[in-house]
């Protein structure tokens, strides 16, 4: 039984997925604990809800990144996680955080990186004439919003497309792949390579194409 930590700074739709995901599949995990920085984050009261523990760290108590960062890893370790999983929690992690969990700490980003890493990716996308755009899941490094790519899915860019539009478009799919990637992180159905490269052990397809009809 693989416990998972999940960690958000405000409503964690993401978390949602992968909690009901994980009641409704019946993973051979659990989720211990959703920890966040913020104590008026939404997703905590969901999280209680469901009996599931739940931590809040201010990051505002502290002098420093990496002070904060060492004692949020304490609190981690406390639910002994096998899995650490970001869900939408807004502060760049050091490199001694990551590195503490490395290969056990998973990410969600909006884009399909290595495309538009960092903020504000639907309205790049846009700007840029992009035909397509998505999310990506993959393991954290310490270089931001990169890491090896577990899982992508691709939706079109509409010519009508607003940056809300299209922010919505793909949180859909996000909900999607993210639990799914977390399942086969706990089935223990993912493979590294020495370049960084995952593929699912079983042969699974780790790509999603939205049909433009479901935009």
């Amino acid at each position: 039984m693989k416990h998972i930590v999940i960690m958000i700074s405000g409503r964690g739709s993401n978390m949602e997925a992968i909690v009901q995901a994980c009641a409704q599949e019946q993973w051979p995990a659990r989720i211990a604990a959703v920890v966040s920085n913020k104590a008026d984050a939404a997703g905590l009261q969901f999280a209680a809800e469901r009996g599931i523990a739940t931590a809040v760290l201010d990051h505002k108590g502290f002098a420093s990144r990496e002070d904060f960062d060492a004692e949020l890893a304490k609190v981690i370790d406390g639910f002994a996680p096998d899995l650490v999983v970001l869900a939408g929690f807004m502060r760049i992690l050091t490199t001694g955080f990551v590195r503490h969990y490395e290969g056990r700490l998973l990410n969600i980003h909006p884009s399909l990186l290595p495309s538009f890493a960092g903020l504000h990716t639907h309205r790049r996308a846009i700007e840029e004439g992009c035909k397509v755009a998505g999310a990506t899941v993959h393991f954290v490094t310490p270089e931001l919003d990169h890491g090896p790519i577990v899982a992508q899915a691709v939706v079109p860019v509409l010519p009508t497309d607003t940056e809300q539009d299209l922010s919505a478009r793909v949180l859909v799919q996000e909900h999607a792949i993210y639990p799914r990637a977390v399942r086969w992180f706990v089935e223990g159905a993912l493979s590294v390579d020495a370049q960084g490269r995952v593929t699912h052990t079983g042969g699974q397809a780790q790509a999603v194409l939205a049909p433009q009809a479901n935009a």
